[in-house]
């Protein structure tokens, strides 16, 4: 029987390993600036072209290497980092496995242009697909040039998977420069795409680089953390409460100089804003720890970004405990203030100390009925009681309560009145299916997340309009508190018009978002927004559908938009900016449907510009309006799924006038 086992080629096994290290453009980028960090860089430029696919080049002013160093370099586990298994509990460096330059080499076309500062002349060495072409001498600055050419060029079927996409490789390019140059403010960063400048950073402290990557807003937002323990050391930054927002990329965490992700310490972060910020929402921060190398360990995954701490629960109440410490200092988290005066002195029990119980006091002589306790204002026992001050001529006394007198029909509904009363036309039919409904206050109709709510939450509540798809809405009579009775089928039924109005703008929000454009209305005073640069780049990104729901603005660039007109469909006291902000972070990154994306951005905009829809408005108004519910795919339901109308029965009437 012949052997079946036997060696895999060097090249082979190099470009399997470099699917571990390298599966993305990005990751590329994150390895190259590592390296010239390592070798003591001040300044590092990134440019990439095509999202990645066609170039990838960085240049840094670093140590560079010897004619002989920069062979080696593209050789498997050749590195100057380490030089025993001891070496790794101690590191000081990013890279150390010597696998970066071997697996990125092994799928690319690569050239090194380097040369050392006591050197006259420099060393270009070409590698093509993981083997050696050529070296020969260059004249190049001191430092070193990689320039990375037509990625997966020999792994086709990894290809194929970038292919057609830079919107999101960017991104990802964008991602990875960042969280490098977040940990290394000293050093001076510049990022550029398709040879146009995105970032260019100069060397600042901590703060002054996060305002610089993260954009303008976040100035004032950020609140400084400073703890020292012996067993981690903790500094940086954390958003303000009022900062936080439901979809937050600016959440970073750094060990070592080295960024890194842990669930257990973002729970821990968010645990300490608990009650602090709407549930959904996630806090920024910028969480720099500093650990003893030897009690941590970096060596878990390839791509370095998974660590493991040997104090692990320590460090997380650590952290959680100095980030609550920092919110109390800003007055996010109220202090506790005692006041020492009457206070109780309370004794320590101490085993060497003898305490005595006192003594329980009777008193064996007291009498109740004795005349010293007798109240000389009561009546006396023997004369018959007439109530209080009231003179009793033998009729039975008036009754504590009398019934309230009931209020007229059609009267409109005031504070503390029991029920409601509605005309009933003469059409209405007594005989149909049973529902329950309950009134609410006029207070708790206002705002978005202030809903109605029905005694019964079923959707049989609802007149379900599949049911009756020719059925019309008659003897509307609003009810001007926001609602509006009406016969809709033969049956009874209460509308809420603020969320009748929602459904309207919904489905024609929608409508315009799959083709079409909405009109919009010019504000008389135009509005600037200062973004970050995330959520410039979304604007910019779906430009389109915000212009195809109204809005027209103009992209001054420095992370500034000004509006210019809004949607014709709003109210006059919608919050523009907020409802930009609304959209902004509902707007996904790409992994769902366009359909879905519609959705999500109709129906911030059905909520937004209904919110304060409904009070008021007259009889003929509210005809108006359900006319156009009418031609509604869905008469049944809000975009977030509340009833619009409930029913009320004969049975409910009969009870009410009982």
């Amino acid at each position: 029987m012949s052997d079946k086992i036997k060696l895999l080629p060097e090249i082979v096994a190099n470009q399997i390993a470099a699917g571990e290290v390298v599966n993305s453009p990005s990751n590329v980028i994150k390895e190259m600036m590592e390296n010239s960090l390592d070798a003591g860089a001040r300044s590092i430029k990134v440019n990439f072209r095509d999202g990645g696919k066609e170039l990838i080049q960085i240049v840094d002013d670093g140590s560079g290497m010897s004619p002989l160093d920069a062979r080696m370099a593209f050789d498997r586990h050749a590195t100057s980092k380490i030089s025993s298994f001891d070496d790794i509990y101690s590191l000081h460096t990013f890279g150390f496995r010597g696998e970066a330059l071997a697996s990125i080499a092994a799928v690319a076309e690569i050239e090194l242009r380097t040369r050392q500062a006591d050197d006259e002349v420099g060393t270009q060495t070409v590698i093509r697909g993981g083997e050696f072409q050529s070296q020969t001498p260059i004249m190049c600055p001191a430092g070193s040039q990689f320039l990375v050419r037509n990625l997966f060029y020999n792994v086709p079927s990894r290809r194929k998977f970038i292919e057609g996409d830079n919107s999101r490789l960017s991104s990802q390019m964008k991602q990875e420069f960042t969280r490098v140059a977040l940990c290394n403010p000293e050093v001076e960063f510049e990022l550029l795409s398709n040879d146009s400048t995105l970032f260019r950073l100069p060397a600042t402290n901590r703060a002054g680089r996060i305002v610089d990557l993260i954009g303008r807003h976040i100035k004032q937002n950020l609140l400084d953390v400073a703890v020292s323990t012996s067993v981690v050391s903790l500094s940086g930054f954390v958003g303000r409460p009022a900062a936080a927002k439901k979809r937050n990329s600016e959440q970073y965490l750094f060990v070592n100089g080295r960024y890194f992700q842990s669930p257990q310490l973002h729970k821990a972060v968010c645990r300490a804003y608990d009650k602090l910020i709407p549930e959904g929402s996630m806090p920024s921060y910028f969480l720099y720890l500093t650990v003893d190398p030897e009690r941590v360990d970096v060596n878990v995954h390839p791509q370095k970004t998974t660590v493991k701490f040997a104090d692990r629960e320590v460090i997380i109440q650590i952290v959680q405990a100095a980030v609550r410490e920092t919110l109390a200092k800003t007055g996010a988290v109220p202090l506790m203030d005692f006041n020492d005066e009457g206070r109780v002195e309370i004794p320590v029990l101490r085993p060497d100390a003898v305490y005595r119980e006192p003594q329980a006091m009777t008193n064996s002589a007291y009498n109740p009925f004795r005349e010293e306790y007798i109240d000389s204002s009561a009546p006396m026992p023997d004369e018959a009681f007439t109530g209080f001050d009231v003179p009793y001529d033998g009729s039975m006394p008036p009754t504590l309560h009398e019934p309230a007198p009931r209020p007229a029909a059609n009267r409109p509904r005031e504070h503390g009145d029991e029920e409601i009363f509605v005309s009933l036309p003469s059409s209405f039919d007594m005989s149909q299916s049973d529902s329950q409904i309950e009134y609410i206050d006029e207070e708790s109709h206002d705002g978005i997340e202030q809903e109605l709510d029905y005694v019964s939450s079923s959707a049989s509540d609802c007149p379900r309009t599949d049911a009756m798809p020719a059925a019309r809405f008659e003897e509307v009579c609003s009810l001007r508190t926001g609602y509006a009775t009406a016969l809709y089928g033969g049956r009874l039924v209460v509308i809420d018009l603020r969320r009748v109005r929602e459904r309207i703008v919904f489905e024609n929000t929608l409508a315009v978002l799959s083709a079409g454009a909405a009109p919009s209305q010019r504000m008389l005073f135009p509005e600037r927004l200062t973004l970050s640069r995330e959520e410039y780049e979304t604007i910019e990104l779906h430009a389109t559908e915000f212009a195809a729901l109204g809005f027209e603005m103009e992209f001054l660039g420095d992370d500034t938009v000004e509006i210019l007109g809004k949607p014709a469909v709003t109210a006059p006291d919608t919050p523009i900016d907020e409802l930009i902000y609304d959209l902004l972070h509902r707007i996904d990154d790409g992994t769902e449907p366009g359909e879905a994306q519609r959705r999500h951005m109709a129906a911030v905009m059905a909520q937004r510009c209904s919110a304060s829809f409904g009070r008021g408005i007259g009889s003929d108004e509210a005809r108006q309006l359900l006319a156009q519910l009418e031609s509604c795919d869905d008469r049944s339901f809000s975009p977030s799924g509340r009833p619009l109308m409930a029913q009320i029965t004969t049975e409910e009437i009969k009870a009410k006038l009982s």
